[in-house]
């Protein structure tokens, strides 16, 4: 697939959460919101002030994308084309909305197992790929417990996906068919899910066409990208959150398992994953103890936990990035 956009930047991950060693043992002792008082500038101003940033980021990222005239640079697309920006608001609204349901998943289940948390720190980038870095949730609290570390890890990405999903469907019906041979530039992988999608929105195409993605689907696509890097089973990452609660100590022989092989498709597909590899040696394989290991998941959460591992499967796409 080929989305309506021209960059070769390449998005890095958008999130790590925290996770205390030694958190009090007694459950009365939980920290408060008021114990972990924020000023209003971290509370607040910086939270609004970066997410207002990155609408403007993410508009102009996407306004580029859709830009026809001669190329520039977003700079100068901007400079001269400044009432453009208006043609961005699909590829940003789908994005932001993606992003902010993740982000609120986490942030919900925290407080729900009172866990102090920050509102989503997004963090703007430059508009040569999507305009942004993703968002950041700071724990001021510790998570005492296998639920609460399952809770708080799976409900951002589990969430993020169902509107990724919707935003799929909803980009793929507004997206056209065309011969492969009049696309050039980036090309997007597409994971196992996208491909069944597309046969059930788009229908069966031939080998020698091409679906160019509309900024909604474009959008959809990096939510379910986004999806699938978080997942994965290492260190602070959501998926390494996951399969701690699942499997304990187990986590870190699949993370040691996950980034040979993150080495070898960077060999053989997308250098990024190199990246990647590189950062899970500095996060860390394994993932810092929680309190209570013992706490029982239940039959509902283990269950939880296999469509996560299902979803990190079906939105896993080894070559995400090619270019012809």
């Amino acid at each position: 697939m080929n989305p309506d956009q021209r960059s070769d930047d390449q998005p890095i991950r958008s999130r790590e959460l925290p996770v205390a060693a030694e958190p009090p043992a007694n459950p009365s002792d939980l920290p408060s919101d008021e114990e972990f008082e924020e000023t209003s500038f971290s509370k607040w101003i910086l939270p609004i002030s970066l997410f207002i940033a990155t609408i403007f980021t993410t508009l102009w990222a996407g306004a580029y994308q859709v830009y026809n005239g001669p190329i520039h640079g977003p700079v100068n697309f901007l400079i001269e084309q400044p009432t453009m920006l208006w043609q961005g608001i699909p590829f940003a609204v789908t994005l932001l909305v993606i992003l902010v349901t993740h982000e609120c998943g986490h942030y919900v289940l925290s407080r729900i197992h009172r866990v102090p948390a920050s509102l989503p720190l997004f963090i703007p980038g430059p508009p040569y790929f999507i305009g942004t870095f993703g968002a950041i949730i700071r724990l001021h609290g510790p998570i005492l417990n296998r639920r609460a570390l399952f809770d708080i890890g799976v409900s951002g990405p589990l969430a993020g996906f169902i509107a990724a999903v919707v935003a799929l469907v909803i980009g793929l019906n507004l997206s056209t068919v065309v011969d492969r041979t009049t696309t050039h530039g980036m090309q997007l992988g597409e994971p196992l899910l996208l491909q069944f999608i597309a046969w059930l929105v788009v229908g069966s195409i031939p080998p020698q066409a091409d679906i160019i993605l509309h900024p909604i689907g474009f959008a959809a696509w990096f939510g379910l990208f986004v999806t699938s890097l978080n997942l994965l089973p290492i260190g602070q990452l959501d998926g390494g959150h996951v399969a701690y609660a699942l499997w304990g100590s187990r986590q870190r022989t699949m993370a040691f398992v996950m980034v040979p092989i993150l080495i070898v498709l960077g060999y053989i597909g997308w250098p990024g994953w190199w990246l990647w590899a590189f950062m899970a040696g500095l996060w860390g394989f394994g993932h810092p103890p929680v309190h209570d290991i013992n706490v029982p998941l239940g039959r509902g959460r283990v269950m939880v936990g296999w469509i996560a591992f299902a979803v990190f499967v079906l939105t896993f796409a080894p070559v995400p990035f090619s270019f012809r």
